[in-house]
C-alpha cells in the first residue's frame, strides 16, 4: 500500500426509459395520466389510482419490466392538494431499463389494489407502507404490521404523527405481554 487514495464512482446500472415508453403510456391510457417528467435523465409518469393494476400488469407483461426494484410512499401533508403518493420504480432486466410510476392518493382514500399477484417482492413493500404510512393494499395476503410491533399506535412517517407520542410497553416484565405471561408461566413450574 503506497498510502495513495483511489477514487471510486458509483455508475447506475441501466439507464431510465426513453420518452418512447412514455408515449406509448399516455396513449394506451390517456385519460389516466396525470402528468409526466424527466429531470436527470430520469423519466416519471404519474397516474390516476384506477389504472394503477392495469399499468404494472401492461408494464411487467407487453414492456418487460419484470422487476419491481421499490414501492414506497411520500406524505405531502401541507404541501400539495393530495396528501399522499406511492411511488414505484420499475427495472426490465431484458432492456436494461428503469421508469418511475407515481400515483397520488387523499387521505380519505389512501387504498390502492396490490401488486403481490405480479410481483412477489411487493408483498413486503406494500406492508412497510402501511406500516409506516397507513396506506392500505386491497387484495393483499398478509396485510399486517413489519417493522413495527402490533400494538404500536398510528404510523410513524405521517407528518402528523406525534413525535413524543407514548406508545404501548412490549416485552418482557410488561403487563399483559406474550413475554411477560410465558415468564410467568415459566415461575408456576
Amino acid at each position: 500500500m503506497s498510502g495513495t487514495r483511489t477514487e471510486r464512482t458509483f455508475q447506475a446500472t441501466g439507464s431510465w426509459a426513453g420518452p418512447e415508453l412514455v408515449e406509448r403510456i399516455c396513449e394506451r391510457f390517456e385519460s389516466a395520466v396525470l402528468g409526466q417528467s424527466e429531470a436527470f435523465g430520469e423519466r416519471e409518469v404519474t397516474v390516476r389510482r384506477e389504472i394503477w393494476p392495469t399499468l404494472a400488469r401492461w408494464l411487467k407483461e407487453d414492456e418487460g419490466f419484470e422487476y419491481l426494484l421499490d414501492l414506497t410512499a411520500v406524505d405531502y401533508l401541507g404541501l400539495r392538494p393530495v396528501r399522499f403518493e406511492v411511488v414505484a420504480h420499475f427495472y426490465s432486466l431484458s432492456g436494461n431499463r428503469r421508469l418511475r410510476v407515481c400515483v397520488p392518493l387523499q387521505e380519505e382514500r389512501a387504498e390502492l389494489p396490490t401488486l403481490t399477484g405480479l410481483w412477489k417482492a411487493a408483498d413486503w413493500y406494500e406492508r412497510e407502507i402501511w406500516d409506516l404510512y397507513g396506506i392500505r393494499f386491497a387484495g393483499h395476503p398478509d396485510l399486517r404490521r413489519l417493522l413495527l410491533y402490533d400494538e404500536f399506535k398510528g404510523h410513524p412517517l405521517r407528518k402528523d404523527y406525534k413525535m413524543k407520542a407514548r406508545q404501548p410497553l412490549i416485552g418482557p416484565g410488561t403487563m399483559g405481554g406474550a413475554a411477560s405471561q410465558s415468564r410467568e408461566d415459566e415461575a408456576d413450574v
